[in-house]
């Protein structure tokens, strides 16, 4: 067998066993190694799983991906979600449909020191979703605007898929947080806006909240403060050139402790808590990891990714035409299939064939998050909306009916990134300016 079908065969194997519920890093390492013995021998095979550990986990780039998850830890603690939803719940929510514009609007702030969709999902549901049954939400709109909304979690700064895909990509993760900025506030205003749409045509899908003073409005702001120094020191310091990333996951870290701790929420209950889940996470994460690069070395060898690449260099059909159809593989695997699972799993074949193609390596990672977004909330898995109906007890099926219209918004936004990439690009062109 020729190394490049062996390489084939190695892509469905793997996808045979995530189907079968095999761990997504341990079928990546155990496929990523035999593979490599076929080809190359076991000697090589053995010395890989020696070396590729240390080398991957020993570098200080990898440390700030637990850097990040402890802020996110901290600032759940520190109940600093609870705050952001009551702030803008004071300055939407007397609009129609302005709890679900609220819960969007808090996903996207949140998301901005937890890094991850899930936890954003899964925080925000139980603060917002009381309130949207209060005010007698439809449960559609209610649940579909908090499962989208979290889903805005791996794309704003500091976002942990970003930081894994510029560490297999060697692309600078700096420049993934800049990009994904703008593109994570138009998610949020596209949200808000198809939130509007929904209501106007139909009100008693989200009728008015109480209106407060705007005197009331700007104290609220006072209690957000602490989100926002954070934002401004974490994202600023690496725009600025003040900090590395992983420096400004240290200090955004220790800054969130020490708001924790002025807020007497960081007891040592809750401390202890909130390094049992940095680690467990971390750990999962880090195992996802190696084998992903195990993984890598094996399609190396292989050269499936590199000829794949050199056969659509010759294809007789424009570049956006691929780039269309690799998007509408990453979206398909994101109906079943976790987010982190498909970056992992397609980045290295795709890669080589969108830096064959000119495309820039930034703009594409934040193209491909925002695709692997939609999985989250995309029938038949679609994460985030198990967990809502976790949370709320609310049907799957209400629940995948109200995320419907947020799919189309997101279409929408992704037409927009494609046709535009000027507005990924702004930030991170400003920064090597």
């Amino acid at each position: 067998m020729s190394p490049t079908l062996v390489g084939f065969l190695g892509i469905v194997i793997l996808i045979f066993l995530i189907f079968a519920r095999m761990h997504i890093g341990i079928s990546m390492g155990l496929v990523g190694f035999l593979g490599f013995a076929y080809i190359v021998g076991i000697d090589p095979a053995l010395g890989l799983l020696r070396t590729v550990p240390y080398t991957t986990f020993a570098s200080q780039g990898m440390s700030v991906i637990p850097l990040f998850i402890l802020m996110g830890s901290f600032a759940f603690a520190a109940g600093m979600s609870e705050d952001l939803y009551r702030t803008v719940h004071k300055w939407l929510g007397h609009f129609k449909g302005g709890l679900a514009m609220a819960t969007v609007a808090a996903c996207a702030c949140f998301a901005a020191i937890s890094g991850s969709s899930l936890a954003t999902a899964a925080t925000l549901g139980k603060v917002a979703m009381p309130e949207m049954k209060k005010y007698k939400y439809d449960g559609g709109l209610a649940t579909g605007s908090i499962a989208a909304g979290g889903s805005i979690g791996i794309l704003i700064p500091p976002s942990v898929i970003l930081i894994i895909y510029g560490i297999i990509t060697e692309q600078s993760i700096g420049k993934l947080f800049l990009a994904g900025f703008i593109p994570g506030i138009m998610e949020a205003v596209f949200y808000i806006i198809t939130i509007k749409i929904l209501t106007k045509r139909n009100p008693a899908l989200g009728p008015p909240g109480p209106c407060v003073s705007l005197n009331e409005r700007m104290r609220s702001l006072f209690k957000i403060w602490e989100v926002i120094v954070l934002f401004i020191i974490v994202i600023g310091g690496i725009y600025t050139g003040v900090f590395t990333p992983t420096e400004a996951a240290g200090v955004g870290a220790f800054g969130t402790f020490c708001f924790a701790l002025l807020r007497r929420k960081m007891t040592w209950a809750t401390f202890k808590s909130s390094l049992l889940s940095t680690i467990s996470t971390t750990g999962m994460l880090f195992l996802i990891v190696l084998g992903a690069m195990i993984l890598g070395y094996f399609f190396s060898v292989s050269r499936l990714p590199f000829e794949l690449a050199s056969m659509v260099e010759d294809l007789p059909v424009n570049r956006y035409v691929i780039l269309i159809l690799i998007l509408l593989i990453v979206g398909l695997l994101g109906t079943i299939m976790d987010s982190m699972a498909i970056v992992l799993l397609t980045i290295p074949v795709f890669f080589p064939m969108i830096l064959k193609l000119g495309f820039d390596p930034i703009w594409f990672g934040i193209i491909v998050v925002r695709v692997t977004e939609m999985g989250l909330i995309t029938p038949p898995v679609g994460l985030n909306v198990y967990i809502i109906h976790g949370i709320t007890g609310v049907p799957m099926g209400t629940i995948f009916r109200g995320v419907i219209p947020f799919i189309i918004a997101d279409v929408c936004q992704i037409i927009l990134l494609i046709a535009f990439p000027q507005i990924t690009m702004f930030l991170p062109n400003l920064m090597s300016g």
